[in-house]
């Protein structure tokens, strides 16, 4: 008998929603439906410390180039063109949670989960537009932990700098 779970996913999903809109609970193919709900949960997760990452990224920038560099060419012409770095993944990190409020008790976990990659991330970024070695970030240009709560990052109000 074919398995259209290996051959045809979108087929074999639309399979599965007729047969539990028909009522066929029998006929359902439970072993690959509890396989996609697990990944489908986990894929929920990693997207939300996805967007987590690219905002930790772009405000570990921001914060640098604000309290370290205090440029104000930096400040008045390439801070501020940026912004929407900020806010996009805040969008997505909102649209998300709304969509699935239960991942809310994980959120901390994520961050603390994400934030040295958005620090390495974000070092090696700020270091292609460095030019001078003893001015290059490293390891303890940021704090071992996350220095912001989740609340403040995701304040549309709210920047490093407040």
């Amino acid at each position: 008998m074919e398995n259209l779970y290996e051959t045809d996913y979108n087929r074999w999903l639309g399979q599965q929603r007729d047969l539990l809109a028909q009522g066929q609970f029998d006929q359902l193919d439970i072993p690959n439906l509890l396989e996609v709900m697990d990944s489908e949960m986990g894929d929920n997760t990693r997207e939300l410390g996805f967007h987590i990452l690219i905002l930790l990224v772009h405000l570990l920038k921001y914060d640098y180039q604000k309290r370290v560099l205090q440029d104000p060419w930096v400040e008045d012409r390439v801070i501020y063109t940026w912004l929407p770095s900020i806010n996009n993944p805040r969008r997505e990190i909102e649209r998300h949670m709304k969509k699935n409020p239960s991942l809310e008790p994980m959120v901390n976990d994520i961050l603390a989960e994400v934030y040295p990659t958005a620090k390495r991330d974000a070092i090696k970024e700020l270091n292609k537009h460095i030019r001078i070695e003893n001015k290059r970030l490293h390891k303890d240009s940021f704090p071992d932990q996350c220095p912001w709560t989740f609340e403040q990052m995701t304040d549309d109000d709210w920047l490093p700098d407040d």
